[in-house]
């Protein structure tokens, strides 16, 4: 199974970009679907993006065209470059890892997920 650490998180002004870091071990980030999930305060975690081996990406509404997804195989870390960030985008950040065996049906549900990392804070101040 896969062992995934965040880093990254902080406080940040609204309007402005921060960059999350997912570095995994026990597996490789090609080889596995690698996801971003978030919880808001008194909120259910939400799906927020996920890259699969091929490279191919998707991302929640809430952050389509602000937020980017990417990888570096290499040093085996996922990355969420997220810009213009709102308020609302205050959150623990999740990591979350799962298998790839091509079916990406369930790709935006957190329960498909066996490896998580144990999350980093998020604060957009307005």
């Amino acid at each position: 199974q896969v062992q995934l650490v965040e880093s990254g998180g902080g406080l940040v002004q609204a309007g402005g970009s921060h960059n999350l870091s997912c570095a995994a071990s026990g597996g490789t980030v090609s080889r596995n679907v690698m996801a971003w999930f978030r919880q808001a305060p008194g909120q259910e975690r939400e799906f927020v993006s996920a890259i699969v081996y091929r490279g191919r990406t998707t991302y929640a509404d809430s952050v389509k065209g602000r937020f980017t997804i990417s990888r570096d195989s290499a040093k085996n870390i996922v990355y969420l470059q997220m810009n213009s960030l709102q308020p609302e985008d205050t959150a623990v950040y999740y990591c979350a890892a799962k298998r790839d065996d091509g079916n990406y049906y369930y790709i935006r549900t957190q329960y498909r997920y066996r490896s998580w990392g144990q999350g980093t804070q998020v604060t957009v101040a307005s």
